[in-house]
Formats: structure tokens, sequence, C-alpha cells
């Protein structure tokens, strides 16, 4: 019999997080909402808060995107450089 994949959207998962984070056991998660340990460890690293040095909140998600985008920049900043070439020829 094949399993059916649930699909859960990020409120929901952030939710989750949420309880376990004020105290909530997995175990007690796992059996009121139908969900499974291996879902919520994922969530709980996605969405977790993470106290910072400087006393910051925020969480794997934020950070993730955070490093995206010197990346992003660099690459705009490529085509910026090709385009400036381009029509400094004309």
């Amino acid at each position: 019999m094949k399993q059916e994949h649930k699909s859960y959207d990020e409120d929901f998962k952030k939710t989750i997080v949420g309880l376990y984070e004020s105290g909530k056991r997995k175990s007690d998660l796992t059996r009121e909402y139908g969900i499974s340990y291996t879902n919520i460890d994922n969530w709980i690293k996605k969405y977790g808060t993470i106290v910072t040095s400087t006393g910051e909140i925020t969480n794997n998600d934020e950070i993730i995107k955070l490093k995206k985008k010197p990346h992003e920049a660099q690459s705009e900043n490529e085509i910026l450089k090709k385009a400036v070439a381009i029509f400094s020829k004309k």
C-alpha cells in the first residue's frame, strides 16, 4: 500500500514549532497532530528561533536568505558591468 504524502502550509509548520518552543513535547505534537518526528525536527531547524551573540532573535530561514543576498548582488553587478560595456561601445 502506498503512503499518502501530506503537505503542510508554512503557517502550520511555524505554529507547531511555536508550540514546541513553548514547552510542548514532540511526542505530544506527533500524537495530537499526526506529524512525524522527522517533520518536526526539520521544521525546528528551519523555523526555530536562534538567539545571536548580540541578543537578536532570528531563525535558519532568515540566515539562509541573508547568505544568498551577496551572491545575488554579485550576479546583478556582473550583469550591469556587461550592460555598461555593451552600451559604452555604441
